[in-house]
């Protein structure tokens, strides 16, 4: 038999030593376990994609002495591969650490709640800054404020967080220290004098932000002796452990072998570990009022793990949940259908997989006549498809084609019923549709003034709706319009970015349904309806959008040996037609001289062919036509 290893005996050893220093209420030198809530700090970081929020974490790591020379690498708190190549966060994360401050000397455990930067992950955000007391609002010292860092800093007002403000990039060329600070007094109204100005990149000054954050935020509050709430703020999935809590303990006390209950569902688990996260997960013995960690309970599925529910005690069970509960709803939706037909329950397979790690994605089954069996998918948008998507055909080894995106209808038939359409073949017929709704979003744009006019034309072309015109103080402006998603998902922020020449940047929120004059658009090739290239649009825009597609699907599809007429028909109304010419044979060609009545009788042989031909005859559109027609309408 195998000696056991020195390190083995010596991680026994440590794993003794913390859970004594656990039962005894001690603090090891590497140890974070604490019960003196004045000394906790629960804070998030929140910026403008791009602002160095990924960075500042990853300095803040290694003053904590989180990582080392070893274990340190860029973006350690984005756990997926593509969140690097991208430099984006797609999935919130937390680090527990401890620090000595120096302005009174005191030993404190600050809980960093990472968040996602983007737009279409706003809900993590919020979520993530519910379990929080303060924020670290960045603002990039060459960009200055932008959309998000505004629809930021508004989410953390409505949590009434203590806001800090961090000017970030100081080390650049072109920073600009005294504009930023008198943005962020003016445009922010945040109190300058709690400003850090850093450089996430070198580590200057972020020794800084940890003494603001130790002596601004506020420890956090609760009961220990009243009903277990806590707040999962993430979940996620793991193979062994199944779905696992990352929670904030506002009242009572969570222990391993309690039995917990999902508020929103009812549904109750047996806790098997709790533990706080630094970059790996410690066990534990419990998790207080006022503190950040894990629970697991050999949850079998994320879903029963919703993010922003209350999990409180079977035995002792909470009155109340903690408000700001909902579900996440999808807000983008398209079909996501295997290139080879056999792939099928291997896609099925891998989307189910990917849900386990991804409570947001809903998808059900759909299938095309043109493109066979797949999914009908639902994202919470755009680069929420484009990131699924990737992932699927990179850890699965799939090869995809996504139909063009769509948004969820409201349609009321005559029978007074309300039907959610998300799927343009599933539009009712016209004669029995009483009102038609469409989702409409606010859209927060901020530019500098010399692309106003070129944004205010494109917002006024996509059915906008002016609320707000601001002008601010470092020669922005910022607008505010009313827009309907279905014109935010077409080609929206690539024509933005194109005409403020990436000065622009936007958020948006979704505000809900106006009624619509919205009509289908069916694309007809040798007379049959395509249903994956089927959509909705408004009557207004209907014509240039078929003939759009009409031009392109014309390039796309080969010649036959007889005539293809494609259409594109709102109900028995042809708004667009073109022609592809049928390939053809010279029969005439064998005839040298003679009568003209024998060319003309093999010609009219010919003819009467490639009319029967065209009778019988189907047409299949290539799969790399639909890949190439899709790609470029979903631009």
């Amino acid at each position: 038999m195998a000696t056991p290893s020195r390190s083995f005996f010596q991680y026994k050893l440590l794993k003794k030593l913390f859970r004594l220093a656990h039962s005894k209420n001690l603090v090891l030198s590497r140890g974070l376990y604490m019960k003196d809530l004045s000394l906790i700090r629960n804070f998030s970081i929140i910026a403008h994609i791009d602002h160095g929020k990924s960075t500042l974490a990853d300095r803040l790591l290694e003053i904590a002495r989180v990582t080392d020379a070893r274990t340190k690498k860029d973006q350690i708190l984005d756990s997926m591969d593509i969140e690097r190549e991208r430099g984006i966060t797609i999935k919130s994360n937390s680090a527990t650490f401890r620090y000595t401050a120096a302005h009174d000397g005191q030993s404190y455990i600050l809980n960093l709640i990472d968040t996602p930067g983007h737009v279409d992950f706003t809900y993590e955000v919020s979520r993530s800054l519910t379990a929080c007391e303060g924020v670290l609002l960045v603002v990039d010292a060459t960009q200055g404020v932008e959309a998000q860092t505004l629809a930021n800093l508004y989410l953390a007002m409505e949590q009434n967080l203590e806001i800090i403000p961090i000017i970030n990039k100081i080390d650049l060329p072109a920073a600009d220290i005294d504009r930023c600070m008198q943005l962020i007094d003016k445009t922010l109204g945040l109190d300058i004098d709690r400003a850090v100005a850093v450089s996430a990149k070198t580590g200057l000054n972020v020794d800084q932000v940890l003494e603001a954050i130790t002596k601004f935020i506020p420890a956090p509050s609760g009961d220990p002796n009243a009903p277990l709430r806590a707040l999962i703020h993430d979940s996620f999935y793991d193979t062994y452990a199944g779905a696992i809590m990352k929670v904030r303990v506002f009242d009572g006390v969570v222990r391993k072998q309690d039995r917990i209950r999902m508020m929103s569902t009812g549904k109750e688990f047996g806790v098997t570990e709790v533990g706080i996260q630094t970059i790996q997960m410690i066990p534990t013995e419990d998790l207080q009022a006022g503190e950040v960690g894990y629970i697991i309970a050999g949850v079998k599925s994320v879903e029963d793990t919703r993010v922003g529910d209350t999990v409180t005690l079977a035995n002792r069970p909470a009155t109340e949940a903690l408000p700001g509960y909902r579900d996440i709803k999808p807000m983008v939706f398209s079909g996501l259908f295997p290139i080879l037909g056999d792939d099928y329950e291997n896609l099925k397979d891998a989307i189910a997989k990917l849900k386990l790690n991804d409570a947001a994605l809903f998808f059900e089954p759909e299938s095309s006549t043109a493109l066979g069996f797949g999914f009908r998918v639902g994202y919470l948008g755009l680069l929420h498809m484009e990131i699924v998507q990737e992932r699927l055909e990179r850890e699965f080894h799939l090869d995809l084609i996504n139909t063009a995106p769509s948004v969820k209808y409201r349609v009321t038939t005559t029978d007074g019923v309300v039907h959610e359409v998300s799927n343009p073949s599933s539009w009712p017929d016209p004669t029995r549709i009483l009102k038609k709704e469409e989702p409409y979003v606010r859209v927060n744009i901020i530019t500098p003034q010399d692309y106003l006019g070129n944004i205010l034309t494109l917002v006024q072309e996509k059915r906008g709706e002016q609320q707000n015109l601001i002008y601010l103080d470092d020669g922005k402006v910022q607008v505010v319009y009313l827009i309907p998603l279905a014109e935010l998902i077409f080609e929206f922020y690539d024509r933005l970015k194109s005409i403020s020449r990436g000065y622009a940047s936007m958020d948006y929120e979704l505000v809900g349904y106006q009624e619509s004059d919205l009509v289908k658009i069916d694309i007809l090739v040798n007379a049959e309806p395509v249903d994956a290239l089927a959509m909705v649009t408004h009557r207004a825009t209907a014509d240039a959008r078929g003939r759009t597609m009409i031009e392109r699907l014309k390039d796309l599809i080969p010649r036959q040996q007889f005539l293809i007429p494609l259409q594109a028909a709102v109900g028995s109304k042809v708004i667009a037609r073109e022609n592809i010419s049928a390939l053809r044979k010279n029969v005439t060609a064998k005839c040298y001289g003679g009568d003209i009545s024998r060319k003309r009788k093999l010609l009219e042989k010919q003819k009467e062919g490639k009319k029967r031909m065209k009778q019988v005859g189907s047409v299949e559109i290539p799969q790399d036509a639909f890949l190439a027609l899709l790609k470029s309408d979903g631009k």
